[in-house]
């Protein structure tokens, strides 16, 4: 048998398996690796997160993935080249992450890689008739991060999901569910990225009411223009700069002004749609162009907030009380944080930490457990509609030679 299936095999057939989860969204701020130590799989997970660390993706990397990123049009030539590239670059980083840590390839069992998004469309968001589906990309070839690092990798999760009739994202119901399922209170577990998501999940446990859905802008719009407006500054700084500013009601009646935030619960976005574009012409619609920086910022806040707040009272209704649980970059900026719990008063906050899981390192993790499910589990379904996650294993798996 070939030496590398048959580490893959005993991997699989361990009690506890070492997997380093890799995360980098549409933020761009760097890739996040966490390693996870997983004992058995399915409901009985139980999970140990050991390291954790973010490496700081360099200008140039961020400059480059946004030539591609989210773009109608872009040079082929170029995302071809990203793909190996960014691949090779993953594996190096992964390589570094364990040095740091005093650890070898050897140490760890297999990768988990998200890779980079740089395009999702989901069939309702397209509506091209002559491709009646589906479909999302994330570039970093999980062949080139296997040979760089070393190690055997799982990768392109999201692919198989929309083969079985999912739109590919949001992925994080099934981790959630596994690792954050609770008999004593309803949760939210809710994802401050470049687009807000968040996971309901019922004190009954029962699988199939289980969903995740996107609810809209996070960070995106916030970090574009404040890398447009504040130069030398790619986010706004502890939520300072929107802090500064007051929400305009036009310009925010106008955001909110679309068939997104009405159509049914689960449902997925990205910045293909929200991005600059869109701020422009609600400020065109609203008369509000010449709006100084700090109140653009403070209405994408409350923009970023009242989305939120719709989609929990979507699916929970008015005055909802769930515990929310928070997690993504969006929880560093206080001003975002505080216009999201004004929003709903009657649900309290906290952050993953306090259930065993540092906030900064979910996403990461997350995608641990789909690997760990691949390597181990049993194909489980949870939720139903749109948004089900089908009782697929998810992850193509590359071998490091």
């Amino acid at each position: 048998m070939n030496p590398h299936l048959a580490r893959l095999c005993r991997v699989a057939a361990q009690p506890t398996r070492r997997i380093l989860g890799l995360m980098s969204g549409t933020s761009l701020d760097g890739l996040d690796l966490a390693l996870c130590r997983f004992e058995g799989h399915g409901p009985a997970t139980r999970l140990t997160l050991e390291q954790f660390t973010t490496l700081p993706y360099a200008e140039d990397v961020r400059q480059r993935i946004r030539r591609v990123f989210a773009l109608e049009t872009a040079s082929l030539e170029e995302l071809t080249l990203l793909n190996a590239w960014i691949g090779t670059l993953h594996g190096q980083l992964v390589l570094d992450a364990l040095h740091g840590w005093g650890l070898l390839p050897a140490d760890v069992d297999a990768v988990a890689s998200h890779g980079q998004t740089v395009y999702h469309a989901p069939q309702h968001q397209h509506q091209r008739a002559e491709y009646p589906l589906n479909a999302t990309l994330q570039i970093g070839d999980g062949d080139h991060l296997a040979v760089r690092s070393g190690l055997i990798t799982l990768s392109d999760f999201r692919q198989k999901h929309i083969a079985a009739g999912g739109e590919g994202a949001p992925l994080a119901a099934y981790g959630d569910y596994l690792l954050f399922s609770s008999a004593t209170e309803d949760r939210l577990l809710l994802n401050l990225g470049g687009i807000a998501n968040f996971t309901y999940l019922p004190a009954s446990r029962d699988a199939a009411l289980v969903f995740s859905t996107d609810v809209g802008p996070g960070n995106t719009l916030l970090d574009a223009f404040v890398r447009e407006l504040y130069p030398g500054h790619s986010f706004d700084p502890d939520g300072r700069f929107a802090a500064a500013g007051t929400a305009d009601t036009a310009l925010l009646a106008a955001l909110l002004d679309h068939p997104f935030f009405g159509a049914a619960l689960p449902k997925t976005t990205g910045p293909e749609l929200f991005g600059p574009a869109y701020v422009r012409a609600a400020q065109q619609r609203s008369a509000t162009s010449a709006l100084a920086p700090a109140d653009l910022l403070a209405t994408l806040t409350a923009f970023s907030a009242a989305g939120i707040r719709r989609a929990v009272e979507q699916a929970l209704g008015p005055n909802p009380r769930a515990a929310v649980y928070v997690s993504g970059g969006g929880m560093h900026n206080p001003t975002l944080l505080r216009a999201i719990r004004q929003s709903l008063p009657h649900c309290p906050f906290a952050d993953t930490q306090v259930l065993g899981v540092a906030p900064d390192a979910k996403e990461a993790v997350l995608f641990a457990v789909l690997a760990n499910e691949a390597l181990a589990g049993s194909a489980l379904s949870i939720g139903q509609g749109r948004q089900r996650v089908p009782a697929v294993t998810m992850g193509k798996i590359s071998l490091p030679g």
